[in-house]
């Protein structure tokens, strides 16, 4: 018996090894990061100076470039340009032609500007058969800057059809009018407007300040310092910005689709998750999904979009972006609101100014010296 029962605490001595090996194995596996998607960078097209792009009609990707003019990209390569504002605008500063957009419809483009006098303004033109009409040019809106920097810019419809516009906290250096937290001033701020629901623009009922007489009720979010680039996940419709840092850290905000407005990213009183110059975290301060700080080549974060084309089947759903300095494009994994990973991708699109995302969901690299990429499989 007593051998037996030995015998028998052995053999289950043994299993349960076993079986804590192999469930051991079994959650390292599981535990371990996905391979990076493997990607390549293909030149499709050399610009001047490409800043911004949008998907336009019959497949094309149009391009704007910082001097004024917009071009459309095509089977046949890049056109002429379809539009020249170069003599309403300059590129002192960080100012200069920023933004374009198409209305869902595509019956209607948007341009983002600073004019002559450093006023950042948005512009409509009706879109007819493919082509802009002139004729039809109309002020949107405007916002006069107090510096020549962070200027915004950025220009997109989210999923609800409004038109969404990114404004930077005015300029100099760490937001010295306190524009981030006003909400009586557009700088610093994601606007919210529908251009087309009334004269210049309508203002949605349920954006989060209506009705508030201390905030102006354009405003979607607030506390950003320079929110370069953002997007809307064509996916899910969740919401990411980039936003520049002062000189310690860059960071990407999030909100979810369901979301309605009113967040607060903390900036001047934070600089991504950390107090900036011992200012106090706001009670509703909405931290970043993902910052990362200066001490490598970074120095100032290029927003871009979720992938959604099919080219990159690996790259799906990820959160594809770069840094003007560091060139390195780099994606991140996300889950509920969480960033799960943060991938490498393995190449350089020099100095990335900005993203655009084609009718197909495939990602374009812009690098201000000129090149345009299609990120493709490797």
């Amino acid at each position: 018996m007593k051998v037996r029962t030995r015998t028998t605490a052995i053999i289950g001595t043994i299993c349960l090894v076993a079986s804590l090996a192999l469930t051991t194995a079994s959650a390292d596996e599981s535990a371990a990061p996905r391979p990076a998607p493997k990607v390549a960078l293909k030149k499709v097209a050399t610009a001047q100076t490409p800043i911004a792009g949008a998907a336009g009609p019959g497949g094309t990707l149009w391009i704007a470039e910082r001097a004024g003019t917009v071009r459309v990209l095509s089977g046949q390569g890049l056109g002429k340009p379809v539009l020249d504002i170069s003599k309403e605008t300059t590129t002192d500063g960080e100012r200069g032609l920023l933004g374009i957009a198409f209305d869902k419809k595509l019956a209607h483009f948007y341009i983002s500007y600073t004019n002559l006098e450093g006023t950042s303004t948005v512009d409509e033109f009706a879109v007819r058969h493919g082509k802009l009409r002139p004729e039809t040019r109309r002020t949107v809106i405007t916002q006069t800057q107090p510096y020549a920097n962070h200027n915004g810019g950025d220009i997109k419809f989210g999923p609800d059809g409004y038109l969404y516009i990114a404004l930077g906290d005015g300029g100099s250096g760490g937001d010295p009018h306190g524009n981030g937290q006003n909400l009586d001033t557009l700088l610093g701020k994601l606007l919210r407007i529908d251009p087309r629901g009334g004269k210049p623009y309508a203002i949605p009922s349920d954006n989060p300040f209506v009705g508030d007489p201390k905030a102006k009720g354009e405003i979607w979010a607030y506390g950003l310092r320079n929110p370069w680039r953002f997007s809307f996940d064509a996916g899910t419709g969740d919401l990411l910005i980039g936003d520049v840092g002062q000189s310690a850290w860059e960071e990407i905000d999030w909100a979810p689709a369901k979301s309605e407005g009113g967040e607060n990213y903390g900036w001047n009183q934070m600089e991504g998750s950390h107090p900036f110059r011992e200012g106090t975290e706001p009670a509703n301060h909405v931290p970043p999904v993902h910052e990362y700080d200066r001490t490598g080549l970074g120095c100032s974060v290029t927003g871009g979009f979720v992938y959604r084309g099919k080219a990159i089947p690996a790259l799906k759903g990820q959160y594809v972006f770069s840094d003007y300095c560091d060139g390195t494009v780099r994606s991140l994994e996300m889950k509920n609101g969480k960033v799960t990973g943060v991938n490498d991708l393995g190449v350089n699109g020099g100095e990335v100014i900005s993203f655009a995302q084609g009718g197909n969901g495939e990602l374009y690299v812009f690098d201000i010296a000129g090149s345009v990429f299609r990120i493709e499989p490797a």
